[in-house]
């Protein structure tokens, strides 16, 4: 059965950039055959069911329906959760008190948008009725069908959404985050380090701009080079591109990982005069004397220093740390799901979304579409 999710309740109508409609705006299908079964469980509150759930742990809070993450995959499904059983019975648990649409900060780091663009009150893109548990989550329990808080608490579920998404993991680059301290350095994929990226773009002078791509899964496996070309446009603008060497260095043995796309970019780094560094992963920043290091992959243990003017990480990622410690997780930590219902794959009452899980599709919303 296909559940169709169009999230229009409480989001913003002024706060739709178009990438949006696509990806977490939320026309989203996702296909849940195994939910089918919930709705049998609303309005009676009788769980009439062939999903397996244990019997309910002592716990200061009860929800039939519990999401673990409040940013798009999380809101959307609580959103779809309240119209399936009404909002007293659906809780999601988010410690953030901003909710930030991260597409954006490609677009801040060029400097054609503000971080306060991408920014709404978690309040007011949180479906109305539904019960906001400001907390972090320590950790799952799925023998018990407990989740315990950063306050201690424990909430028991009937069913359970795994909306956690990813970890940044900046500090397994040598010198980083300390790095971002000083000028010249930037990054998009955190809100604390995106103006960084704008500012090193405007300070710039003449030198290698350089953009990476680490050697681990990465969310919006495009957004490093988008904010490459941005950047090579920025300084065609203003008349520096004469003396910026714009460099990008992957660890990927191709630009990009589908081919017919890859194709078309190597066409467009050709006319722009873009050096392209495959299977090159940083691995440490030097910013007393603006070096950046990198392995060749093809030769580990090879390295090579190129001296910036600008520097754009993009960080290594990995598993939610959560979803790596629980009993959720698969054999790389990620939340194990039948990429057919994203079902879990033992625990039937748990499902999941996003970039949490071992899904083997990219970790972006353009996904969704596929």
């Amino acid at each position: 059965m296909l559940i169709n999710i169009q999230y229009k309740d409480k989001w913003p109508k002024n706060w739709r950039p178009k990438q949006a409609v696509k990806t977490c705006s939320l026309m989203i299908t996702v296909r849940m055959a195994s939910l089918r079964c919930l709705r049998l469980c609303h309005p009676t509150g009788v769980a009439v069911s062939h999903l397996h759930t244990s019997s309910r742990a002592s716990a200061k809070q009860h929800y039939k329906m519990l999401v673990l993450g409040g940013g798009s995959g999380g809101i959307c499904m609580s959103a779809r959760m309240k119209r399936m059983f009404g909002a007293e019975n659906v809780a999601v648990v988010e410690p953030s008190e901003v909710h930030y649409y991260q597409p954006i900060w490609t677009l801040v780091g060029a400097g054609a948008k503000t971080v306060a663009s991408s920014a709404r009150p978690t309040a007011s893109v949180m479906p109305s009725g539904v019960k906001w548990v400001k907390s972090k989550v320590q950790e799952i329990n799925p023998d018990t069908n407990t989740v315990l808080i950063d306050d201690g608490t424990e909430i028991s579920y009937e069913y359970l959404i795994v909306a956690l998404g990813l970890q940044l993991h900046y500090e397994k680059i040598k010198g980083l985050p300390e790095a971002f301290e000083h000028p010249k350095i930037g990054s998009n994929y955190s809100v604390t380090t995106v103006e960084k990226t704008w500012k090193a773009l405007q300070n710039f002078k003449e030198g290698n701009a350089i953009f990476t791509f680490p050697n681990t899964p990465v969310k919006c496996a495009g957004a490093p080079q988008k904010i490459m070309y941005l950047s090579d446009a920025y300084f065609r603008k203003t008349g520096k591109r004469a003396k910026a060497n714009v460099i990008y260095n992957t660890s990927l043995p191709v630009l990009f990982g589908i081919k017919k796309y890859a194709d078309t970019l190597w066409d467009i780094v050709k006319t722009r005069d873009l050096q392209i560094n495959l299977r090159h992963n940083l691995i440490e920043v030097r910013p007393d004397k603006q070096e950046a290091v990198f392995e060749n992959l093809d030769n580990p243990g090879e390295t090579k220093v190129f001296e910036y003017e600008m520097l754009h990480v993009t960080p290594p990622m990995g598993p939610s740390l959560v979803v790596k410690g629980s009993p959720l997780a698969d054999e790389n930590g990620w939340l194990d799901l039948n990429k057919e219902t994203l079902q879990h794959n033992k625990y039937p009452n748990v499902f999941g979304i996003g970039d949490c899980s071992n899904l083997p599709t990219a970790k972006t919303g353009a996904a969704v579409g596929k």
